[in-house]
């Protein structure tokens, strides 16, 4: 009975390292897939239509916070607004692929891949290894089954990147941008 009792001790001890080991054995993969530039490896530990979704919603609570209650109250402002979300849906939408997260994570500016600038014309056929985005990043727990990693942009404004534990398996969902406070214009 005792060793049946052990091996329950064991196994339980064992599925809880596990547990507090995956998020960041998630990170360390979406570190070698960004480093390796491989996208389908990306897309294997990141959940993107709900990340697409908490992304729309960030933004478009950010433009509707900058417009502030005057311009809401407008219908020319209001059908403004509409027709900026829309824009903006694009963007995020081309923001939550594993291009465009793999560009956010490497601190580049989705526009500068897509456009080809800052590449060395010198030597055209040179490749070199993207920097690795999470070197310096700041790791907590907020629930058994939220994770974050924080980095700071080249502003040196934070950004969280967000894990969620489905079973035993973590994916990145959610990535909270540093928008700025119009409320406060100092931040």
């Amino acid at each position: 009975m005792k060793k049946w009792f052990a091996l329950l001790v064991i196994a339980l001890l064992a599925a809880l390292g596990w547990l507090a080991a995956g998020p960041f054995m998630t990170v360390n993969a979406i570190r070698e897939a960004i480093q390796a530039e491989d996208t389908a490896a990306l897309s294997e530990h990141i959940d993107f239509p709900v990340l697409r979704q908490n992304l729309r919603a960030q933004v478009e609570d950010h433009l509707a916070r900058r417009a502030g209650p005057d311009m809401q109250n407008n219908p020319w402002a209001a059908i403004a607004l509409g027709l900026a979300n829309s824009a903006i849906g694009g963007t995020v939408d081309a923001l939550a692929t594993p291009a465009g997260i793999g560009a956010v994570l490497q601190g580049r500016v989705l526009l500068h891949r897509l456009s080809g600038s800052g590449i060395d014309r010198n030597d055209s056929l040179a490749h070199t290894a993207p920097p690795d985005p999470l070197r310096d990043a700041r790791y907590r727990f907020e629930s058994p089954s939220r994770f974050t990693a924080t980095v700071h942009s080249g502003d040196g404004d934070p950004v969280v990147f967000v894990l969620h534990r489905r079973g035993l398996r973590w994916k990145l969902d959610d990535i909270r941008l540093p928008f700025d406070d119009p409320q406060n214009p100092s931040h």
